[in-house]
């Protein structure tokens, strides 16, 4: 099975992040970079279904160079190759025009299954995964917590506010994922030593056949026109127990609309 997990490398929520002033973008620069959290577990699940089914795993991340660290990450869990989509035309490039991107480079791998994360945590949209599978025109598989192959058939328990859904499609597939959905393995000093032999294929937008007029910041359908720094948090409110503390908690409470 030809097993593709889609990676983004995102600053890393521990560091101050912040947008550029010049273009209203991400400073992707400014902040340590990590993979996505949740394709992570996107990783994983990959891995499971070629442990279970056989195959092949092959990451790919769109992204500059920096990104590179985090393919490195996922050769070391486990995958066994990976495509890196650099282009300095890409840089901006909203939601609509990354499934382009990567619905091309898609083009150059082959798939019979895509795997990614339900969303990132720079941008949030979750709208991907959808935006992907209606482009190579496969059925789209969201917000799994459970996923099951059997020969060309996939189920997945597609997670909800009530419970959970059983979903049943036909590969090939693109599949999103929640946390919930598994574990994430740690590399273990082989696979990252293996990593550094795994093969890792750069293709700019030339060899991916991307159009340079459907991507990039001047192309966007999206823009951020304007943005601010957040405010700093007000001091609390201190409440002092005098015998009335808890009539005191009620009647914040009670302002707050909260009760």
């Amino acid at each position: 099975m030809n097993i593709v997990v889609l990676v983004k490398q995102v600053p890393d929520t521990e560091s101050p992040r912040k947008l550029k002033s010049d273009d209203n973008t991400l400073d992707r620069a400014a902040a340590d970079g990590v993979i996505n959290e949740l394709d992570e577990y996107a990783i994983e699940e990959a891995l499971l279904i070629k442990e279970a089914h056989g195959g092949e795993v092959t990451v790919l991340t769109m992204g500059p160079d920096k990104a590179a660290e985090s393919i490195r990450k996922a050769l070391a869990m486990g995958a066994d190759k990976a495509v890196h989509l650099k282009d300095d035309a890409l840089a901006g490039s909203d939601s609509l025009q990354t499934s382009y991107a990567i619905q091309q480079a898609l083009g150059t791998t082959g798939f019979d299954l895509v795997v990614l994360g339900a969303e990132s945590t720079d941008a949030r949209t979750g709208v991907l995964a959808a935006m992907l599978a209606e482009r190579l025109g496969v059925p789209q598989l969201s917000l799994a917590n459970k996923v099951e192959i059997d020969g060309t058939s996939i189920k997945v328990q597609r997670q909800t506010d009530y419970g959970h859904d059983k979903v049943e499609a036909t590969l090939p597939a693109v599949v999103s994922v929640v946390e919930k959905i598994n574990e994430p393995r740690y590399p273990s000093f082989k696979g990252i030593m293996a990593a550094k032999k795994k093969p890792v294929e750069t293709l700019d937008i030339a060899a991916a056949g991307i159009d340079a007029a459907q991507v990039g910041l001047a192309n966007a359908a999206t823009e951020v026109v304007d943005f601010a720094e957040a405010p700093p948090r007000a001091q609390g409110q201190i409440v002092t127990d005098e015998g009335d503390g808890g009539a005191k908690v009620a009647e914040f409470l009670a302002s707050k609309k909260f009760v």
